[in-house]
């Protein structure tokens, strides 16, 4: 059984009145485990009998497993599972047998921290409908809380001259009070969901945006939206105020993707993927139904095509003719050179 384990997280979190839960953190979750005593070894302790499971455990099982893991010179999960033992929160075991559509909250949790810690790109995972599994939570400054115990939580709190903070209510939280990748910076942590793919060397400005099940290679420089399901390649610049593309709404199912070495200019967007070193200047915004005029080394209109059509190619240049404003496209063989000092993470 244990040969066969596609994931596995030891994991606290929060749980309503109900007993529901809300959210949960993996501090080190496993990817196709090649360790197959140590999974072999929990899965005994917690009484994993096969398939996707997520097993809340006690204290004391949690204590036990602890032991075991010590014993079996597992230090690294057992050092986990001690502090796990030690805290006063609800412990689950979450067991991935095969990659299905999660159906409780522990796995798509383990499954949005598969992704942030950079286990898994974007779209290597299923996802299909964990929108109906993930519950709304108020995300406060005294942790998860259910919305409808919110009101409770905050009289409760100010009658003792404390007051709850609401960040947000939303299914996900943000993902660097979860995960911080390596090698990474961001300017505004409420921008940067849970089940973002922050390859090293990815600066997010303050202004910057990245959904979950999106994100990008790295190194790169995102000052606008990489929206769900966008992948961006190593040393793209996504310029300020610029858009690409989901795939959550509206009926749009191509996936958008942009190439390395892309530039999309201040307050532009795409709604087709790009290839590598691709520039589309700044306020300009490309849909795959787009009207573009292809022009010759000479600037001369030689066709005129449906943006679609052009998806995937590299060194493109897309622009708006200033005299007559339509879309024009050439060939673009400059490359995006990132500036090394200023996007340094040292």
């Amino acid at each position: 059984m244990s040969n066969s384990i596609f994931s596995l997280g030891l994991g606290v979190g929060t749980q309503n009145n109900k007993g529901e839960w809300l959210e949960v953190f993996y501090p080190q979750p496993i990817l196709k485990p090649t360790n197959h005593s140590l999974i072999a070894l929990i899965c005994k302790a917690v009484g994993y009998e096969g398939g996707n499971q997520a097993i809340t455990l006690a204290k004391a099982q949690v204590a036990k497993l602890a032991d075991e893991l010590y014993e079996a010179e597992e230090k690294a999960q057992a050092k986990i599972a001690r502090t796990l033992a030690e805290g006063d929160q609800p412990v689950v075991v979450t067991i991935l047998e095969t990659d299905e559509a999660p159906t409780s909250v522990p796995e798509c949790y383990l499954k949005l921290h598969l992704l942030s810690h950079t286990l898994v790109k974007p779209h290597g995972l299923k996802l299909d409908g964990m929108f109906g599994v993930l519950p709304n939570v108020a995300w406060t400054n005294k942790g998860a809380i259910d919305p409808s115990e919110l009101t409770q939580a905050q009289l409760e709190a100010r009658c003792k001259g404390d007051i709850i903070d609401v960040l947000s209510v939303d299914k996900f939280p943000k993902m660097l009070n979860y995960v911080v990748p390596a090698g990474t910076r961001v300017g505004d942590g409420s921008r940067v969901r849970l089940g973002a793919y922050l390859g090293e060397g990815t600066t997010i400005m303050h202004e910057g945006f990245v959904n979950f099940n999106a994100g990008t290679e790295g190194p790169g420089m995102i000052e606008g939206r990489i929206s769900a399901g966008v992948y961006v390649g190593k040393g793209s610049d996504l310029g300020g105020g610029c858009s690409t593309m989901g795939t959550l709404s509206g009926g749009n199912s191509t996936v958008i993707s942009v190439g390395e070495e892309c530039l999309i200019g201040a307050n532009a967007g795409i709604g087709l993927p790009l290839g590598d070193r691709c520039t589309v200047e700044a306020g300009l915004y490309i849909t795959a139904g787009s009207k573009v005029n292809v022009l010759d080394d000479q600037r001369q209109v030689v066709n005129s095509v449906k943006a679609r059509e052009l998806a995937g190619q590299s060194d493109l240049l897309f622009r708006r003719n200033s005299t007559n404003g339509a879309i024009e496209v050439l060939t673009n063989k400059s490359a995006i050179a990132l500036n090394e000092e200023l996007h340094s993470h040292n």
